[in-house]
């Protein structure tokens, strides 16, 4: 099976194609890597919160910091300026993706993205009925949202290890399915886990949004000039009751996808590019550091906790594939799409376990939905049995589907 990216041949392409397939061979690059990264990061956290020194580690992410503007003061936790200021940063990148993909990408046209966004479609709801089958009450039934994502650089990084017997269409479909997912995720965020709405917050974010308008249209291209719109984007968010890190996908959503002259790489491309290791390597490690870290031993199986535990693992390892491979089959077979060129229906099946991999915006949402801390430390050890039993199906899976291609191939 060929396991190259569609346009090997560079030098018989435009400069735009060649601009666009190099940068996704860069983010599978780096998400692939960077998955291992992050495993090690939950590993870590998790040795860290049942160890000896258990304390020392939520003593660590309550730690006070504070950022002083004048005689303005402003004091919050590690764990706020990680959560709420740098996934800001993750989330930037993920709207800059989105930018792409929807301008030259995997979502530029109908007949090419109806398919993987069907597929995303049916990984939210399914995951989500499943849930809410067992935990359709008060003070749980909120969240039904925890298992609806799909983690891009787990999911990339366990396709990696399956090595060159994966078709590189499998990686794109999955790609904009987690993509499409992420999109998805956004929106539940800013939907159904803000309140308290303050207009005159969203006043202030127009206006940092104006602000970096503006700039472009004067054509400033320092990345450094955007820091203090996105700034005040931030701040806007947060006084608006909507997540701040959400800023991050308004101001990646409006970044230029064209140069002002062809030679130079667009600046969608290129910020995205420079950002896209720091949020792979140090962002999201330093979240599953401050966040996976479930004190297994005070994780309490009462009281509807286990409900919320099982909910959220089997909609992930379970509900994801049914829905993800479900809808796929029933949009085939009603006539209106059909698989990409090198995807079977073992792919599907692959691309379907491995999207029950919900580990960074699945904890992210979980924190967002409760705000009891048995009933957050059940949802997160969830999201850890659901995303390992997925890994597991999914590498297991891919190495027979390899087994077999080899077979056939001999």
């Amino acid at each position: 099976m060929n396991d190259q990216l569609p346009g090997r041949n560079l030098s018989k392409l435009p400069s735009f194609v060649e601009r666009t397939l190099d940068t996704l061979r860069h983010f599978l690059h780096v998400e692939a890597v960077s998955g291992v990264v992050l495993l090690l990061a939950a590993a870590a956290a998790l040795l860290w919160a049942n160890s000896p020194f258990a304390h020392s580690y939520h003593d660590v992410w309550h730690l006070p910091i504070s950022l002083h503007l004048g005689g303005f003061v402003f004091v919050r936790s590690l764990h706020f300026w990680i959560n709420d200021a740098l996934m800001t940063v993750f989330f930037l990148v993920i709207g800059m993706e989105v930018r792409r993909e929807i301008h030259d990408g995997a979502l530029s046209r109908f007949d090419q993205a109806i398919l993987p966004v069907l597929a995303a479609v049916g990984g939210v709801v399914v995951p989500a009925l499943f849930y809410l089958g067992f935990n359709n009450v008060a003070g749980r039934s909120q969240g039904w949202a925890v298992p609806t994502a799909t983690d891009i650089a787990f999911a990339i990084g366990v396709l990696a290890l399956l090595g060159r017997s994966v078709p590189a269409n499998v990686r794109v479909f999955l790609l904009a399915l987690a993509i499409i997912d992420d999109i998805i995720a956004v929106l539940i965020i800013a939907l159904f886990y803000s309140s308290g709405i303050n207009l005159d917050g969203f006043v202030v974010a127009a206006l940092g949004v104006l602000l970096a308008l503006g700039f472009q249209r004067i054509g400033v291209g320092s990345a450094f000039a955007y820091v203090l719109p996105a700034f005040v984007v931030w701040a806007g968010f947060l006084a608006a009751g909507v997540h701040p890190t959400l800023a991050g996908v308004v101001l990646g959503l409006i970044t230029p996808v064209r140069s002002a002259r062809p030679e130079i790489v667009p600046p969608v491309i290129r910020v995205e590019m420079a950002l896209h290791p720091w949020v792979a390597y140090v962002i999201m490690p330093l979240f599953a550091l401050a966040n996976a870290g479930v004190d297994l031993r005070t994780v309490e199986f009462s009281g509807g906790s286990q409900f919320v535990t099982l909910g959220v693992g089997l909609a992930l390892c379970a509900g994801k594939p049914i829905g993800v491979i479900g809808v796929t089959w029933l949009a085939v077979r009603a006539g209106g799409c059909r698989l990409p060129p090198g995807i079977t229906w073992a792919g599907v099946g692959l691309i379907g376990l491995l999207a029950g991999i919900g580990f960074t915006m699945s904890i992210f949402i979980a924190m967002l939905a409760f705000t009891d801390e048995s009933l957050l430390a059940a949802a997160k050890f969830g999201v850890l049995l659901g995303s390992l039993i997925s890994v597991t199906l999914g590498l297991g899976w891919g190495a027979e589907q390899a087994h077999r291609q080899r077979e056939q191939d001999n």
